[in-house]
């Protein structure tokens, strides 16, 4: 989740609602200026016996961060507390039971980018294995309960914390245990965010079920290749899901502010701290009539916190964000930019993802999603087909439209080479949950701690 690393020296009041629209189109760019973010969480564990550290003992996520610093990471403070950093490699922050979270920097190419990926976790094993600490690459604890983990020290979770348990019963799970990754790409007009935003959450399930890997409820398969995604599915009806509206005739900015707009707050920051306004309505903030701060306005800072807010399969801001994958080991952080990055910056790449989708109604896109969290791969299309066969020829488009940039690294690589672990997948049938439940029953005879040997970086 999103952490704020410095007060804004330019922070304005919002006038009016153009003011909100051009958030959204400030992130207009043209081709060649279009980069790759990728965000990675993994659950961070004690070595010794496998216990999530608390902030502030001895060895846990405080020392943590500031061993960090020793790369030339700046901490960022909250009330005292390190809770961030920030550095040339984009953002360390943590979620809310101390998931050690990338959000790395704006990249060129892939190669660039999983690069990056390497130095982080390459530091972060290197702090680890000082401190007894160790990090798991899956999409939820497979092991916790709630009541095993810990709360880091941000204000904004204390808010979260509170006003989840009235809108959904998964929230907290959502919050504590589990983990993503994300990829953050660009736009040039409108329009092209509108194509890219529908090829995207028509294509999420997909996604979800290439890298699920949360099988594992406290100790016992759940029923589920990706039980991270069902959370998803009862954690805040009036911020998540698919978005229907993405694909009405004439979507756009317009339309996507007034879904934000109609999204619940959850607080507002005021001179380092956070005020709860949980349930309360940007529209009447816009209006001034917020009754924890009467009569004050938005700045333009309280609108990107409160998008930062809203947690739908696919999430704009000023550049589109891919939200459907499971968290994972390190090829599995390279593939999935890989993918989205084949599909959606390269026209004709995007154009025939596009003609794979675009006949799929309203039900047929929820049907998909619905069922994914426990078929995985195993789901059918509205075609009828598998998604490990649909899968197949979208990972072809993916692999032409990377050809087609033409990035090379300095051995005269592609891009495409980042999709081998997708590849893998395919051609097994078993996304990482499936191989996860085969050694399970097979070769660690129901014991989950074999998990930790397997699945950390």
């Amino acid at each position: 989740m999103t952490t704020r690393t410095e007060t804004a020296r330019v922070d304005p009041p919002i006038e009016s609602r153009d003011d909100l629209i051009a958030t959204f189109a400030s992130g207009e760019k043209p081709k060649d200026a279009w980069r790759i973010g990728t965000e990675h969480e993994k659950f961070v564990y004690r070595t010794v016996d496998h216990r999530a550290p608390s902030y502030g003992e001895p060895g846990g996520i405080r020392e943590l961060l500031n061993a960090m610093t020793e790369y030339g990471w700046q901490p960022v403070e909250e009330n005292g507390n390190v809770i961030a950093l920030t550095g040339p490699d984009g953002a360390i922050s943590l979620e809310p039971a101390g998931q050690l979270e990338l959000s790395g920097a704006p990249r060129e190419n892939l190669h660039q980018t999983c690069a990056e990926a390497g130095r982080h976790l390459k530091q972060a094993k290197e702090v680890g294995e000082r401190l007894g600490l160790g990090f798991l690459g899956l999409g939820m604890w497979p092991d916790k309960a709630r009541s095993d983990l810990p709360v880091m020290p941000k204000g904004r979770y204390k808010i979260m914390l509170n006003y989840m348990p009235k809108v959904g019963s998964l929230g907290l799970d959502m919050m504590l245990r589990t983990c993503t990754i994300q990829v953050n790409l660009d736009y040039e007009t409108e329009a092209d965010m509108a194509q890219k935003f529908r090829v995207g959450l028509a294509l999420q399930p997909l996604a979800t079920a290439l890298f699920a890997s949360s099988p594992f409820t406290e100790g016992k398969p759940n029923g589920f290749r990706s039980f991270r995604s069902h959370i998803w599915s009862d954690t805040d009806p009036d911020r998540t899901g698919m978005l229907p509206f993405v694909f009405e005739d004439g979507f756009g900015y317009e339309r996507y502010l007034d879904y934000a707009l109609d999204v619940p707050m959850y607080f507002v920051y005021r001179d380092g701290k956070y005020i709860d306004v949980a349930g309360r309505s940007f529209r009447d903030f816009l209006d001034g009539r917020l009754p924890e701060l009467p009569g004050e306005r938005p700045l333009k800072s309280d609108f990107t916190d409160h998008l930062s807010t809203i947690f739908p399969e696919v999430r704009l801001k000023n550049y589109l964000e891919m939200r459907g994958a499971d968290g994972g080991k390190w090829g599995r952080i390279c593939a999935l930019p890989a993918l989205w990055v084949g599909l959606l910056y390269d026209s004709s790449a995007r154009d025939a993802a596009w003609d794979e989708v675009r006949h799929w109604t309203l039900e047929e896109r929820q049907t998909l999603r619905d069922a994914v969290p426990r078929e995985g791969l195993q789901a059918r299309t509205p075609g009828g087909e598998s998604l490990r066969d649909f899968g197949r020829r979208i990972l072809a488009i993916s692999e032409a439209g990377l050809t087609a940039r033409g990035r090379l690294n300095g051995a005269g690589d592609s891009e495409a080479g980042f999709l081998d672990p997708l590849r893998e997948i395919l051609a097994s049938g078993e996304a990482p949950a499936d191989r996860l439940l085969r050694r399970y029953d097979e070769d660690w005879n129901g014991d989950i701690r074999r998990i930790y040997d397997e699945e950390s970086f």
